[in-house]
C-alpha cells in the first residue's frame, strides 16, 4: 500500500462467539482471527469471501457494535481500545456503516426525515439545524427535500438505500464502512447506487471498507482487496493486482467463479473439492487445505503466515515460503 498515513489500523483482531450444541454443551466459533489491514484516508479497501468468513463481524469490531476478544484498531491516529465515555463518542462520530438491508436498517415509525436527522440529535443539533442538514443530505444523495416527510413504505429499496447513505454522512464522517450495500439491489439501481459512493468519495474525501461477495462490484469500486476465508485474511494486494495475478488458490477460486459471457474470455481452474469447514471446529494449520488442490503435508501442521512475494501483494500460503519449498525438494 501507499505511504500515506493510515486512517484506519487493524492488528491481531480476534472475535469468537458461544453457541449451544446441546445439553449442558457449548462450542465456541472463530468468527475473526488475527485479522489486520490498514486503510488509507481517501481510499476504499474491499472486503471479500464467502458468506459467513467474517466481513461482517470484522466490520461492527471495528465500529465497536461488537467487543473484540483481543487485537488493537487505531481510527485516525487514537487507539480505540484505550478511549472511554465522551473521548471514544467523540472519536467514533468519525466512523459510520450503510448495511446491507435498505428497510431493515431504518425506523418504519419514523419519517425519513427523523431517520436522517437521529443521529444530529443524538449529538445535540437543534431542531432547525436538523432540518436543514437534513434536506441538504437528502438533495446530496439525489433525493429531494419533501422525501423527509415520506414514511420508509413510500420508498423503493434504492430510495432507502441513499437515505441510509444519507444518514451515514450526517455527522461528517472520514470513514464509511458498507457492509453489502447493493446486494439487495436490482443489477440497474446497483449501479446507480455504486457511482452515488464514488461520486460522494471524490467530493467529500471519504474513506470506505466496501464489504461484499460480488468480486465485480469489489473490483469496480476498491482500490486494494483483503480476501478472507474462515475468519482470517489470506491475500491483500491493490484490486488491480488481486485480479491480475491472484496468488492464494482460494483467491483463484474466487476469481473462477466470476460468471463471464464471453467463452473465449472464461477462467479455468482446479476444482474446489469439500464443504466449507465449520467455524466450531475449523481445520488445523492452513484452514482452506481441505478443499485446496494444491494443499501439502505441511499445511495441515503449520499455519501459514503472512508473507510478501511482491511488493505490495500480501499472502498466507505455504506455496510462497521459501523454507517450504526447500523441505518439499529435499
Amino acid at each position: 500500500m501507499s505511504a500515506r498515513q493510515s486512517l484506519l489500523s487493524v492488528r491481531k483482531l480476534r472475535k469468537q462467539f458461544p453457541v449451544h450444541l446441546g445439553f449442558r454443551r457449548t462450542g465456541m466459533v472463530s468468527a475473526v482471527d488475527d485479522v489486520e489491514f490498514d486503510v488509507q484516508a481517501g481510499d476504499t479497501l474491499g472486503i471479500v469471501g464467502e458468506s459467513g468468513c467474517g466481513k461482517s463481524t470484522t466490520a461492527r469490531l471495528i465500529l465497536g457494535l461488537v467487543k473484540p476478544d483481543a487485537g488493537e484498531i487505531a481510527f485516525d491516529s487514537e487507539h480505540l481500545n484505550a478511549l472511554a465515555g465522551r473521548e471514544r463518542k467523540a472519536i467514533k462520530r468519525g466512523m459510520q456503516m450503510v448495511f446491507q438491508d435498505p428497510l431493515g436498517s431504518v425506523n418504519p415509525r419514523m419519517s425519513i426525515g427523523e431517520n436522517i436527522g437521529f443521529p444530529l440529535r443524538v449529538h445535540g443539533y437543534s431542531a432547525q439545524q436538523i432540518r436543514n442538514r437534513t434536506s441538504q443530505l437528502l438533495e446530496q444523495v439525489g433525493l429531494h427535500p419533501h422525501h423527509a416527510s415520506y414514511f420508509p413504505h413510500q420508498l423503493s429499496g434504492g430510495q432507502l438505500q441513499r437515505v441510509n447513505t444519507a444518514r451515514a454522512l450526517a455527522l461528517e464522517p472520514k470513514l464509511i464502512i458498507c457492509d453489502e450495500p447493493v446486494s439487495a439491489l436490482d443489477k440497474s439501481i446497483q449501479a446507480q447506487v455504486l457511482n452515488l459512493l464514488l461520486d460522494l468519495q471524490q467530493q467529500l474525501g471519504l474513506t470506505y471498507v466496501f464489504i461484499s461477495h460480488d468480486l465485480n462490484v469489489v473490483e469496480y469500486v476498491s482500490d486494494y482487496v483483503a480476501v478472507m476465508y474462515l475468519g482470517q485474511v489470506v491475500e491483500q494486494c491493490s484490486s488491480d493486482e488481486l485480479y491480475r495475478n491472484p496468488l492464494h488458490p482460494y483467491t483463484r477460486v474466487l476469481l473462477s467463479s466470476i460468471p463471464q459471457v464471453d467463452p473465449e474470455a472464461r477462467r479455468t481452474s482446479a476444482p474446489v473439492t469439500g464443504d466449507i469447514p465449520s467455524a466450531l471446529n475449523p481445520p488445523s494449520g492452513c484452514r482452506f487445505r481441505t478443499r485446496c488442490p494444491l494443499a501439502m503435508d505441511v499445511c495441515a501442521v503449520e499455519r501459514p503466515v503472512i508473507r510478501h512475494p511482491t511488493a505490495g501483494h500480501a499472502v498466507a500460503c505455504h506455496l510462497y515460503d521459501s523454507d517450504t519449498a526447500e523441505r518439499s525438494a529435499a
